[in-house]
């Protein structure tokens, strides 16, 4: 089956793919504690990010980061991490800055892995960064879109939650881009504790109700349905601990005729035996059908953290070269496993690799 995803020509577009969020300086303790290291790796990430940087570096894509940063070295310091990973800075907005953080900051958080028994733990220091305090006016965004030409826009409800303003600024991204033409993915990616300072779930309920009659690619697990958009699944586990499928299918059946912008709704599986054991699989509705990935049953892991956003960038990339909704969650999945293999936020996959484990590659050792 195909989905006419309806994408601008590449000739006449001057990117792939841009996305439109805040990125952090992620500090990793390794394999040890935040409360006890002495020492950090440094990284870059977030999650609107992370979708738009593998689908260069995984997947040779030419992409652009549409952000804020606060004018001061560590601004400078995220600029040289995602040169690094090859995704165009040129519409990055520079805000000025005092000399402490008053006007603005750039965000931190800190991540530790997990392991066995004990959990990944992520303790972000975001609160009145240059992103959050981002307005429409400091992007032109019928330059970006219309001028220049973006073939697709990700961004996500993580930057929608930073601000009473960010709410603003995604809603007048989303709306440019489809005046021209541009595909949006939208991950709903709900985080209770984000809202909660501005408005709570009624006001996530309003933002992402607003923002998905834009929408092309939605993403979301039930939970996000449920709190974002304020639909119900029959007969679901209270704990979300499994997934009742026919009830999820009801569910985005129910929202596409809400919804009827929407061309494909996606999600990840995963059930947590342990912080390094997952099983992991993925499933895409489109045109009311519902298409299961490839199963990855007790998935060994080395840091989850991205693992959501390598799956979007690999069902992006599916629905971009192939409109086949079957083989675009495969990508997904497939690419999503292999980033949980690596340290950091941002895939280290290249796409014959990705196609590889598609095709039931195992992990004998390639020499």
């Amino acid at each position: 089956m195909k989905v006419n995803m309806n994408l601008r020509p590449a000739e006449e577009c001057k990117f792939d793919a841009v996305s439109l969020g805040e990125i952090m300086l992620r500090l990793d303790p390794g394999e040890g504690r935040i409360r006890t290291a002495r020492s950090f790796r440094a990284w870059e990430g977030g999650g609107e990010y992370n979708v738009i940087r593998g689908l260069h570096k995984c997947f040779g894509m030419n992409t652009a980061v549409i952000t804020s940063f606060a004018d001061n070295e560590v601004g400078k310091l995220m600029k040289d991490f995602i040169e690094q990973g090859g995704v165009d800075t040129s519409l990055i907005n520079w805000k000025k800055t005092d000399g402490i953080g008053r006007l603005c900051r750039n965000g931190i958080n800190f991540t530790e892995r997990g392991f066995g028994i004990r959990g990944a733990v992520g303790c972000s220091d975001r609160a009145n960064t240059a992103i959050s305090q981002a307005k429409p006016e400091d992007f032109d965004f019928d330059y970006i879109f219309g001028t220049l030409g973006v073939r697709w826009l990700h961004t996500g409800g993580i930057y929608a939650a930073l601000s009473e303003q960010s709410c603003e600024t995604v809603i007048a991204a989303i709306k440019t881009a489809k005046k021209y033409g541009t595909i949006v993915s939208y991950d709903l990616n709900y985080r209770p504790s984000m809202w909660s300072a501005i408005g709570g779930l009624e006001k996530a309920q309003e933002v992402n109700k607003e923002i998905a009659k834009y929408v092309d690619v939605m993403i979301g697990n039930e939970e996000d349905f449920t709190a974002c958009l304020g639909f119900k699944i029959e007969g679901n586990d209270e704990n979300l601990k499994s997934l009742n499928i026919d009830g999820y299918k009801k569910m985005i059946n129910e929202a596409a005729k809400t919804y009827p912008n929407f061309k494909v709704v996606a999600t990840t599986l995963r059930t947590v035996k342990t912080a390094t054991v997952n099983d992991w699989k993925a499933m895409c509705w489109a045109d009311g059908e519902i298409f299961m990935s490839k199963e990855y049953p007790g998935l060994e892991i080395m840091d989850r953290v991205g693992g959501g956003d390598s799956f979007a960038s690999g069902l992006v990339y599916g629905l971009m070269t192939t409109e086949d909704p079957e083989a675009a969650v495969n990508y997904g999945a497939a690419h999503g496993a292999l980033a949980m293999t690596t340290p950091g936020d941002t895939s280290m996959a290249s796409k014959d690799e990705v196609e590889a484990i598609m095709g039931g590659a195992g992990a004998r050792v390639k020499r």
